[in-house]
């Protein structure tokens, strides 16, 4: 990068608002020393704060497909000296259905220019955004025998639909994790389940998409902070959050695809050390479950809260 030009050098591309400020605030510590500005722009807050800021040039600009289309679209933010850009969790990027924005935000940029791609999974639609828009590309590729991280223990409960919340209030007793993240489907399943943690005693919240911005923040840094020990969360509102410290997922509703189960374990486990992941299964779910085996390369073992106190660690043949 070269400090002597004139406006956005960089442009980081992320699915929301979260990760968009997550990379952001990473990129501010990396670069303090370097004299750069960077500045995130996203859905949800004040767009004439960030055409002020905008108007300071900033070197790097980090935010979601949406509100970056919309400062190209009013003229305040001009990209025609980018030499760097960042799609981040693209495959994410596609299931959310930013794909026609993004294609938009490309075609403003410089064709000489660094494009990297960061995906999780390299469906067809990612790998034709590959060769339209990057010249040459490489494949970088971290293999490994298992999709899932080796220090994270996974287990499946298998459950009926009215029981699982007393069997994650069972296991949550016996574990008592550290940090917590249950992962619903719904943003009304999130709600429920958060509400119903909370009048049982647990310092819990909730975040999904309909919550404001701000709120939104604020419960990721109580959670950040250890002032909540259970998040609950929808995929969308916790994909690509980089927690230190979280030693239990469970997954209240099991993933409706392989890839966001391994989003959703990746959540813990992470730096080196162990974690823990609870899926609860119900007996038409069964199925599935084999699908996400297939696709993970990782069998799960099953437990049961009859007998969880003794080890959740020792695989039991009975189930729910």
């Amino acid at each position: 990068m070269t400090l002597k030009k004139t406006g956005v050098q960089s442009l980081i591309i992320a699915p929301t608002r979260e990760l968009a400020i997550q990379v952001s605030e990473e990129l501010y510590r990396l670069a303090t020393d370097k004299r750069l500005h960077v500045l995130a722009v996203y859905g949800g807050s004040d767009i004439s704060r960030q055409i002020r800021s905008l108007k300071k040039n900033p070197q790097i600009v980090v935010g979601t497909p949406g509100r970056i289309l919309d400062h190209i679209n009013r003229k305040t933010l001009r990209l025609e000296n980018v030499e760097t850009l960042v799609l981040d969790e693209a495959d994410e990027m596609l299931n959310m259905g930013f794909i026609d924005d993004i294609e938009s935000i490309l075609k403003t940029v410089p064709d000489d220019r660094q494009t990297l791609l960061f995906s999780a999974t390299m469906p067809k639609p990612i790998q034709r955004i590959a060769e339209r828009f990057m010249k040459n590309p490489e494949l970088v590729q971290v293999k490994t025998k298992e999709m899932t991280a080796l220090l994270i223990e996974q287990f499946f409960v298998k459950v009926n639909e009215r029981e699982k919340f007393d069997v994650l209030s069972r296991l949550l007793d016996v574990q008592a994790p550290e940090l917590a993240i249950v992962f619903g489907r719904t943003k009304r399943r999130v709600d429920e389940v958060s509400r119903a943690l909370d009048m049982r005693g647990y310092v819990a919240e909730g975040i999904h998409g309909d919550l404001t911005q701000a709120k939104r923040m604020s419960v990721l840094r109580k959670f950040k902070e250890g002032k909540i020990d259970i998040l609950v969360a929808t995929d969308v509102a916790a994909r690509g959050l980089d927690i230190s410290g979280v030693t239990h997922v469970y997954n209240f509703d099991i993933p409706q695809d392989p890839e966001s189960y391994v989003h959703r374990v990746g959540r813990t486990g992470r730096a080196g050390k162990e974690g823990m992941a609870v899926t609860f299964v119900s007996p038409r779910e069964m199925g599935y479950l084999k699908i996400v085996e297939d696709t993970t390369k990782k069998t799960h073992d099953t437990t049961s809260t009859t007998n969880v106190g003794r080890s959740i660690r020792r695989s039991i043949t009975r189930s729910y």
